[in-house]
């Protein structure tokens, strides 16, 4: 009868607890014969090797409580993190990274190399290869589930017994099946549970190559002049403006949807109207009248659904104003409970004149014109945002993001009142070409994309309005700002800066959106590639981190309807762009609220409760935006009955020349 196999050496967890001193010392010495006379091997405290593993690798470095169970192949190049358990009859193999946290159920193989299997040759005398293998932290890797080379896991996520997984899985991502398909989110990449920078760290461990696409059909005309920039202010973000974008829960697709491309960086980088809601409370969406969810080819039943928005719309936009108008501080909040800003007084002006055709009805258009010229710093022509009690703050310039914001905002709420600023802004008139490079290259593209373009924006809607107004614009100032956009924009994208890991394409995109508004889109300038962004931007919308019911929100929609309307003109995938700005408006469209209006993100079950899911100014007037948007795209558009005329106008609002 052979001896009794050690418990511990199948279920290890324990063992450094409960072994006995010659265990422990059986063990150390097991692990020094491991390791000894070989510089890639390296063990961290607490270790546990099973004698009955087979380990043979090229090079093995384990952190502190890491074990290998009864049964472990393990050959290659691996490496994990702390607390990582590679339970009884696990292979990994090839080459491998895993983060602290890693939990390997039994019989999985963790695959990071592979044959190849050209026709006139046996497989067996065909050369390996190796993309390898990386897995982020805090992942849950059920039995027999099988990983295969090249794919990268996500930190926080779960791949279900018995997965076979082909592709990236994206951080907190629960998967299964084979292939393996997305269920549902463990984690919301926004809301990960541990510290900020513990997250941002474990997000996804490398970058994916950048995708091979054609290049565009015509070559860029650059303009001669490239040369500098405005400021070298850093960029100070505050609340007023902040994008908030926690993805939702979703159902189960193939994980092709689900991954995230990270190119390398760039650098240049009709009912009655219901009475207005008491404030803090929010009326639940109401169904409009036909929403039977149509088919997104069903041209004419959408165009009916969008016909009855509109009309409901204009019907209620007198109580969503006054539901978010102030009586004691005579000034708009974004909905009832929160302080008065700047943007809100805009995006009622906004509204009033879609849906009304007037200045808001709570005070009259001078009083209003008033009010935002009294805003505006006469020396330097910026608007600083405001205090909770309606107060103006003091000493921020045009770096600050509400202040850049405001240039839109607040120009284009005056311009629609039919007025102006009444003093020059100097972000314009004091700029030279040399530090409006010095200011494009300043900006952070490869971390903050959306960041950098949200100044681009207002650097260039500062340019519209100091040419509206006739003062002098520095020779030079507007051909370096359009040649050093021309010059930096990466072919492969058509956009500027980096994809993150863990936000992918999202910032991209966005940034991509809030540069070209004001710039190209605002000046009526060709794009420089613009299949390349009808590509980008629809590898970008499969991402359901940002696209899935309940994940999306009035910034992520509006920044991928803009840019394929901006680029339709080539035709390119035209087909596809019609498709989902279809599916896109037939989604939102039920989400309207009576007597509030929309919310800054659509609602569902699980984000319930969330402020941005509350109807408010911002969400209603940029949701109106959008649907003229992806109407016309859909080409639906007449059905609305108006078009966008303020800061998402679609003409251009004037010409550099």
């Amino acid at each position: 009868m052979s001896p009794a196999i050690a418990a511990h050496e199948y279920s290890p967890w324990d063992f450094w607890s409960e072994a006995s001193p010659s265990e422990r010392e059986a063990q150390l010495a097991l692990q020094q014969t491991v390791v000894a006379g070989r510089p890639g091997h390296e063990l961290g405290e607490q270790c546990f090797l099973s004698e009955l593993a087979s380990i043979d690798n090229d090079s093995l470095r384990l952190g502190d409580r890491t074990y290998v169970a009864a049964g472990a192949y393990l050959t290659g190049d691996l490496r994990a993190g702390a607390d990582c358990s590679i339970n009884p009859y696990t292979v990994i193999r090839g080459r491998v990274t895993m983060g602290d946290g890693v939990r390997i159920g039994a019989h999985t193989s963790i695959l990071g190399f592979n044959h190849s299997m050209e026709s006139g040759t046996p497989v067996f005398r065909q050369p390996l290869t190796s993309k390898g293998i990386e897995i982020g932290d805090d992942v849950w890797i059920g039995s027999h589930v099988v990983i295969l080379d090249g794919v990268r896991v996500g930190s926080h996520s779960v791949l279900a017994a018995s997965a076979v997984v082909t592709k990236d899985v994206p951080a907190g991502a629960v998967v299964g099946g084979n292939p393996a398909r997305f269920i549902r989110w463990r984690v919301e990449p926004d809301d990960t549970g541990v510290a900020p920078d513990a997250a941002a760290d474990a997000a996804a461990r490398g970058t994916e190559d950048r995708p091979e696409l054609p290049e565009p059909h015509e070559p860029v005309e650059t303009p001669p002049a490239v040369l500098a920039a405005l400021t070298t202010a850093t960029v100070e973000p505050t609340a007023e403006h902040t994008r908030t974008s926690e993805p939702a829960p979703e159902p189960a697709r193939d994980l092709e949807a689900l991954t995230v491309p990270v190119p390398a960086p760039s650098v240049v980088t009709t009912g009655p109207v219901p009475a207005p809601s008491v404030a803090g409370t929010v009326p639940s969406p109401a169904p409009l009248i036909g929403t039977s969810a149509a088919a997104p080819d069903d041209t004419v039943g959408l165009a009916e659904r969008v016909a009855e928005l509109a009309a409901r719309a204009r019907d209620e936009a007198s109580v969503v104003l006054q539901r978010a108008w102030n009586d004691d501080l005579e000034l708009f909040a974004d909905r009832p409970g929160t302080a008065p800003t700047v943007r809100a007084q805009a995006d009622a002006i906004e509204i009033a004149h879609l849906l009304l055709g007037t200045a808001p009805p709570q005070a009259s258009a001078e009083a209003q014109i008033r009010r935002l010229q009294g805003w505006q710093d006469a020396a330097t022509g910026a608007v600083a945002p405001l205090d909770a009690d309606g107060r103006q703050r003091e000493g921020l310039g045009f770096s600050h993001e509400d202040v850049a914001y405001h240039v839109l905002s607040t120009g284009y709420a005056l311009d629609l009142l039919g007025s102006a600023f009444p003093a020059p802004l100097t972000w314009v008139t004091a700029a030279t070409p040399e530090r409006v490079v010095e200011f494009c290259e300043s900006l952070p593209w490869a971390t903050d994309a959306w960041g950098a373009g949200h100044h681009i924006d207002g650097f260039g809607t500062a340019i519209l309005w100091t040419k509206r107004a006739g003062h002098p614009i520095p020779a030079g100032v507007e051909e370096a700002l359009f040649g050093w956009l021309l010059l930096g924009a990466d072919p492969h994208t058509g956009m500027w800066g980096a994809a993150t890991p863990d936000r992918g394409l999202l910032p991209v995109v966005n940034g991509f959106y809030r540069a070209s508004r004001g710039t190209f889109a605002q000046f009526g300038v060709p794009l420089p590639h613009p299949e390349r962004v009808i590509d980008t931007v629809l590898r970008h919308a499969r991402d359901p981190r940002w696209f899935a019911p309940g994940a999306r929100n009035a910034c992520n929609v509006l920044d991928v309807a803009h840019p394929l309307w901006l680029a339709r003109g080539s035709g390119y995938r035209g087909d596809e762009v019609r498709e989902l700005a279809a599916r896109l408006l037939s989604d939102a469209l039920p989400t309207w609220v009576p007597g509030a209006g929309f919310s800054f993100r659509e609602p569902s079950p699980a984000t319930r409760g969330l402020s941005e899911t509350e109807p408010g100014l911002q969400g209603t007037e940029m949701w109106l935006a959008i649907l003229w948007y992806l109407s016309d795209l859909a080409g639906v558009s007449d059905a609305l009955g108006y078009r966008p005329r303020g800061v998402h106008r679609p003409e251009p609002a004037a010409a550099l020349r």
